[in-house]
């Protein structure tokens, strides 16, 4: 039973780091809380239910599920980093120099657009996510794990190794940690700092696309409003591990669902979402920084 829920709490916390990546590399690089950040997620989730439903019509998804599947995630992370720099261009950029506070009305008002923008263009009903994967998967030690909750894993992991390849080996990926500790001095030597701020939104809003189509597969269904939830959950990932710290956020979104996993399980299921932020009222009391958390400049 403990392995089950620990199983089930990865599955749920691979989704919330991704997502919460996106919220700690934009703060790491703006100091910004894009609030809209979970919308992107939710666009993700919808057009992976759009996109599967045309490769099942056309009968793509009988001749290669892998490749349907494949296919889903390349196109919802270009269509979604595309609205992600969009929406900084738009929104955030002719904010850079106003009060602080602009920016976070011009986030929420963004949020509540696409929110509203979904509803009128899809409906405000739910939307099933097409049953292609069924319900099989392996035993051992009386738990099961449904070979989508593996990949779900899986690629997950693979995503966050990746993306800490990038950050830390990368000429872009040292530019991005080079803005993140001071855009001055990292304009001075030559860093475009317009170029790696949209790198980061892109970057940012493709993960939260990959995590859109997973959690739509895993549940079967979606909304208008599952960006709202998930999103103020994976701040608080992002939050509890450290924001602004890339490890932080992949810590603090598996811990979140590994939380929320065992109490659901061991405590009551009704309470759910609130284990987690008692949990974060606790570690905010005792190391306000977070988790892995750092008191200095370096945030990347």
């Amino acid at each position: 039973m403990l392995l089950q829920q620990i199983i089930n709490g990865l599955t749920l916390g691979s989704v919330y780091a991704l997502i919460a990546l996106g919220y700690t590399m934009v703060y790491g690089i703006l100091e910004l809380i894009n609030f809209a950040h979970g919308e992107i997620y939710m666009l993700g989730a919808y057009l992976g239910i759009i996109l599967l439903g045309f490769f099942t019509a056309i009968g793509l998804t009988s001749y290669s599920l892998t490749l349907s599947i494949i296919l889903t995630l390349v196109l919802t992370v270009i269509f979604c980093s595309s609205y992600g720099f969009t929406i900084e261009k738009i929104a955030y950029k002719p904010l850079r120099k106003a009060p602080r506070l602009s920016p976070l009305i011009s986030a929420i008002g963004v949020s509540i657009f696409l929110q509203n923008y979904v509803m009128l263009t899809q409906g405000a009903t739910d939307k099933v996510f097409p049953q292609l994967f069924g319900d099989r998967g392996i035993e051992f030690f009386s738990t099961r794990v449904s070979f989508l909750q593996g990949a779900i894993i899986a690629v997950a992991a693979a995503v966050m190794l990746v993306l800490h390849a990038f950050v830390s080996r990368t000429r872009m990926g040292k530019a991005i940690r080079a803005v993140a500790q001071d855009k001055t001095m990292a304009s001075l030597v030559g860093i475009n700092i317009d170029m790696v701020i949209s790198v980061t939104f892109i970057i940012g809003s493709g993960l939260a696309a990959i995590a859109g189509v997973m959690v739509a597969m895993y549940y079967g269904l979606v909304n208008y409003f599952i960006g709202y939830s998930a999103g103020i959950k994976a701040f608080t990932a992002a939050v509890l591990g450290g924001i602004g710290s890339i490890p932080g956020a992949m810590f603090g979104g598996i811990l979140l669902g590994l939380i929320e996993g065992l109490g659901a399980s061991y405590i009551s299921s009704e309470y759910k979402d609130a284990y987690a932020f008692i949990i974060l009222i606790i570690i905010l009391l005792l190391k306000p920084e977070g988790l892995l958390g750092k008191a200095s400049e370096e945030k990347i």
